[in-house]
């Protein structure tokens, strides 16, 4: 099925496969939704769009965002997010489903795969390392990967049949592909081996063979790095010594699992160049990636309630009105504006007619006064408005070129449009409306 559209002036615009949500949310084969694109685009209310809507369809939904603005708790109703899910309150759950709701803390995350892979002596000197703290808390690619990560842990505790994922906020889509990768490269690096290898020889005799034997590399380093910062590195890294190979391990796992049939990436954009820009790219590297594409979501289009009149019809129209041309006259004739109803020649009433002076004031002061009755206000008033209209149609057009070109280059890829909301969303009412709105209901 395709999604056939019309320009205002009868040309048809590119078509592109309508893509329908609710059977991916209602598939109990769909495990986990991906959103993912540049940021702003809205891909955190479309995450928790899907999760009210698939909840209240009947699945055991959770949502994780990556997202370190607040706007997901206060849209869902809770004070806080954090690493534990929460449940949701105010879903409608008559259906069976329910919905949980979490923000990763990638060091809280880090600290758990610590834990949960060393003994408590060696988890503590690792909590306490200071390189270990700056790696957990900030390091390039520590995000990406830690959400990964959580994404392993909610699939394989199967508390959940759909779990919806918000990827974070990146200045470039491939970022969540492809640091995951990164660190795991960088834990599981020659760089690394290179460090552990005193701690593997053990002792003094590690430090004399790691003084004679390397003396010039350390030497370097401790220039680049600082002594202490290495030392700390050293102690880190002796400390990691079993858990290093497990990182790739684990984020190739989770690779795989983002490649299998029970999962599948939205796509989420605007109608803009550089958004759309970045929406192609993505499409091209999830398919290189063998990556399962459900479509595009095309946040905040525009429509007009008028699309028959184009903007230069308004305009013109509204040019029209501004220079006196068509102004309704209540004998239906047109003038020009603040001429009078009557000819210079027409008499006017006064109160010679027989009346005392006064009594026809109000008539008196009808006729010898310009038009007053709002004419002008109103002829004002219907050009702003035209103009307006004009700006919007304008707008529409740009959309429409913009989604045609992406969709000349991906005429595969399925689209569902978001029509734009007056205001921002800030609840539960405002999720079931874009889900509504994701579904064409």
């Amino acid at each position: 099925m395709s999604a056939d559209r019309h320009r205002a002036d009868g040309t048809a615009m590119v078509s592109a496969p309508a893509l329908d949500i609710d059977p991916l949310l209602d598939d109990p084969a769909t495990r986990i939704i991906v959103c993912c694109g540049s940021g702003g685009v809205g891909k955190t209310t479309t995450a928790a769009a899907l999760g009210v809507r698939a909840a209240e369809r009947g699945r055991r939904a959770v949502v994780l965002t990556i997202d370190p603005a607040r706007r997901l708790a206060q849209s869902m109703g809770i004070d806080s997010l954090d690493n534990v899910p929460r449940r949701v309150k105010g879903v409608d759950e008559s259906a069976g489903g329910e919905l949980h709701a979490m923000m990763l803390d990638m060091k809280r995350t880090f600290d758990e795969i610590v834990e949960a892979h060393a003994d408590a002596d060696r988890a503590r000197a690792i909590l306490d390392n200071p390189f270990y703290q700056s790696l957990s808390a900030g390091f390039a690619g520590t995000q990406e990967y830690m959400a990964m990560e959580k994404l392993g842990q909610l699939r394989s505790r199967d508390e959940w049949d759909l779990i919806v994922v918000d990827t974070p906020p990146s200045r470039s889509a491939l970022d969540f592909l492809d640091a995951p990768k990164r660190l795991g490269s960088f834990l599981d690096g020659k760089f690394i081996r290179v460090l552990m290898a005193p701690a593997k020889v053990g002792g003094r005799a590690g430090m004399k063979f790691l003084n004679v034997g390397m003396s010039m590399m350390t030497g370097t380093l401790s220039k680049l790095m600082g002594g202490q910062l290495l030392r700390d590195v050293q102690t880190f890294v002796a400390a990691m010594d079993t858990m290093f190979g497990g990182f790739r391990t684990r984020a190739d796992a989770t690779y795989r699992l983002l490649q299998a049939p029970g999962t599948a990436f939205l796509v989420v954009a605007a109608p803009e160049r550089d958004a759309l820009r970045e929406a192609a790219y993505f499409v091209e590297r999830l398919a290189a990636e063998e990556m399962p594409l459900a479509g595009l979501v095309l946040n905040r289009v525009h429509g007009s309630g008028a699309p028959q009149l184009s903007a230069d019809r308004a305009l013109a129209a509204a040019e029209n009105l501004a220079q006196g041309g068509i102004v309704d006259q209540g004998d239906g004739n047109a003038a020009p504006r603040g001429s009078t109803a009557a000819s210079p020649e027409t008499p006017r009433t006064t109160a010679s007619s027989g009346a005392a002076d006064g009594e026809h004031a109000e008539d008196t002061h009808a006729v010898d006064t310009p038009p007053t009755d709002g004419t002008n206000d109103v002829a004002q008033l219907t050009a702003a408005l035209l103009r307006l209209h004009a700006e919007r149609m304008q707008v529409l057009a740009r959309e429409q070129r913009t989604r045609d070109r992406f969709t000349a280059l991906h005429p595969e890829v399925a689209v569902t449009e978001v029509a734009a909301l007056p205001g921002d969303v800030h609840d539960l009412a405002g999720l079931r409306t874009i889900g509504e709105r994701l579904s064409h209901r």
